[in-house]
C-alpha cells in the first residue's frame, strides 16, 4: 500500500527538535512563543493573538489531519522541553507520491536557528526514505523574502512564481514562491544538512 494514501501520526526525534503529532496539550507553550504578529504576518491564517485565536488554529489544523488532507506537527524544543512552533506534510498527491512541508512557523527566539533545518531534515528524510515520495515541495508568499532564503538554503530549486495564487483573510490576493527538492536530489541535500547540523 502507498503510505501517502493514509498519512499515520508519527514521531520523529533529531538533536535539536523532537516533531510529535499536534494536540490541544500544546496549546499553553504555544501560546507563550505564538502570538507575536510577526509570526503570522504572512500567514494564510489571519492574525493570531490570543490563546483563544491559538486554540482554533490548533483545532483547525486537526479538522484538516482528520479530512486526511494535512498531518501536523508540534516542534518541541529539546533543550526546554517546550513546543515553540509547528509544520506539517500537507497538499499531499498520493498518486504523484509528492507533498508540501508548509504552514511553519516558530516563536521569534528560535528564527535563524538550527530549528527549521533540522526540522526540515527530519520531514524530508521521512518522506523520502520511508513514505516514497519523489517531490516534496515548498511555498511561500512571494513578499517574504526571509522565508525565501531559507528554503533556498535548504537546498530547494526555484520552480517559478504563480500570481495570485491565493486570497488572504484581509482580502489581499497573494503571490506565492514554489520550490522543490526530487528524490534523486536527496542524498547530496542530506548530505549538505547533515554536515550543516550535525559536523
Amino acid at each position: 500500500m502507498n503510505p501517502l494514501q493514509q498519512l499515520e501520526p508519527v514521531t520523529l526525534v533529531g538533536r535539536f527538535v523532537r516533531l510529535e503529532p499536534l494536540s490541544e496539550a500544546h496549546v499553553a507553550d504555544l501560546c507563550a512563543v505564538g502570538l507575536d504578529e510577526r509570526i503570522w504576518k504572512f500567514m494564510r491564517y489571519g492574525q493570531v493573538s490570543s490563546e483563544v485565536d491559538l486554540r482554533e488554529w490548533v483545532r483547525y489544523m486537526l479538522r484538516l489531519q482528520q479530512a486526511g488532507h494535512d498531518l501536523p506537527f508540534g516542534v518541541i524544543h529539546l533543550e526546554n522541553g517546550r513546543a515553540i512552533g509547528s509544520t506539517r506534510f500537507m497538499d499531499v498527491h498520493p498518486d504523484d507520491r509528492n507533498l508540501e512541508i508548509g504552514g511553519t512557523w516558530y516563536g521569534v527566539d528560535y528564527q535563524r536557528t538550527a530549528v527549521n533545518t533540522e526540522c526540515k531534515y527530519l520531514l524530508m528524510r521521512h518522506a523520502f526514505e520511508s513514505l516514497g515520495c519523489i517531490r516534496v515541495f515548498f511555498k511561500t508568499d512571494l513578499r517574504n523574502e526571509r522565508s525565501q532564503r531559507a528554503i533556498e538554503r535548504l537546498g530547494a530549486i526555484k520552480e517559478g512564481v504563480i500570481r495570485n495564487h491565493m486570497i488572504l483573510p484581509g482580502g489581499l490576493a497573494r503571490s506565492s514562491v514554489f520550490y522543490s527538492i526530487l528524490v534523486e536530489e536527496w542524498p547530496a541535500v542530506k548530505q549538505k544538512l547533515e554536515v550543516h547540523l550535525y559536523a
